[in-house]
């Protein structure tokens, strides 16, 4: 599957990684990933927060705690000084997250230089790690709060739901691509048992996200990361009241990422709000008003095994 570039928005942003499997062929082929017990889960506010305001202090903190590299922890650095600027990391929490989150475990890259780049990188299986900014921005719409349960449909390179341990101890991911899922369940799995103990907070399976996960619903949280022309309907229904999505809908390459919160009215009736997040403020548009975002497409299996786009099918 190629990735679709996106250049409507300044940071670039293609996450592939949720290439969504129809069950029948491709019921064959997923395996369920490891499953943490709710009592094995670490909670993230045990996490001693490593300096936030100075870079020295920052980068001599994370290397004598958990021994990061110096030289990528500049970088990591820089591209959060450039994330805050741009309002992608708002509050303490996500700035927290995004300085603990080793990007450079879930990147595959053979250049470490570009690991803290502000675009895309391929990850294999035709398929990418999402740029810093749009992971933080994503990120910080939702608001994670301490206890709440997150659903990320398309796990992908494992980097996005890394950041997200570091928020609650209950984040549920899926991917569709069952090498690709199996690659970074290694990965997680050899973190955990090192000095990443939590992302054994981190539950995930090999499955079709457009069905979300029945079985550990509501979810006060939910990430979307390919693009489509509908809210999948069970995802909506696994939303709690009150709860919040992102995810871009919209024609392909040129999808507006929506915030949808699920709310009760006062007369008891759910309803269903919808607002584009980069609509009021154009400059995460890259400074030029546009509001519209490109991702890959939200797709699913058919009979052959291959991908197809789900635009216009469920």
């Amino acid at each position: 599957m190629n990735a679709n570039r996106a250049d409507s928005i300044r940071f670039k942003a293609v996450r592939p990684t949720i290439a969504i499997a129809a069950i029948g062929f491709a019921a064959a082929l997923l395996t369920t990933a490891s499953v943490m017990a709710e009592g094995a889960r670490i909670d993230p506010s045990k996490i001693k927060t490593p300096p936030m305001n100075s870079a020295k202090a920052y980068i001599t903190y994370m290397t004598e705690w958990r021994g990061d590299d110096r030289t990528l922890l500049v970088k990591r650095w820089g591209r959060f000084r450039a994330m805050v600027k741009n309002r992608d990391l708002r509050r303490e929490k996500e700035k927290r997250a995004f300085l603990l989150a080793p990007r450079e475990e879930f990147a595959r890259t053979r250049n470490p230089a570009r690991v803290y780049a502000h675009s895309w990188l391929g990850i294999g299986f035709g398929v990418t790690i999402s740029g810093p900014h749009i992971v933080g921005r994503m990120t910080t719409e939702i608001d994670v709060k301490p206890g709440d349960k997150v659903l990320e449909i398309g796990t992908g390179s494992g980097y996005q739901s890394s950041i997200l341990s570091y928020m609650t101890a209950k984040v549920y991911s899926i991917e569709i691509i069952p090498g690709l899922a199996r690659v970074t369940d290694k990965i997680y799995t050899r973190l955990a048992k090192g000095k990443f103990k939590e992302y054994a907070n981190v539950t995930r399976k090999a499955a079709d996200g457009y069905y979300g996960w029945k079985k550990f619903a509501p979810f006060d949280k939910i990430i979307v990361t390919a693009g489509i022309d509908h809210v999948p309907p069970p995802l909506l229904r696994q939303l709690a009241v009150g709860g919040v999505m992102v995810i871009p809908v919209g024609p392909p390459g040129a999808q507006a990422l929506l915030k949808i919160t699920k709310v009760k009215s006062k007369s008891g009736k759910i309803r269903i709000r919808r607002h584009d997040i980069y609509a009021s403020d154009p400059s995460r548009a890259g400074g030029r008003g546009k509001t519209k975002v490109s991702f890959v497409a939200f797709t699913k299996y058919n009979k052959s095994g291959k991908t197809i786009s789900r635009w216009g099918k469920k």
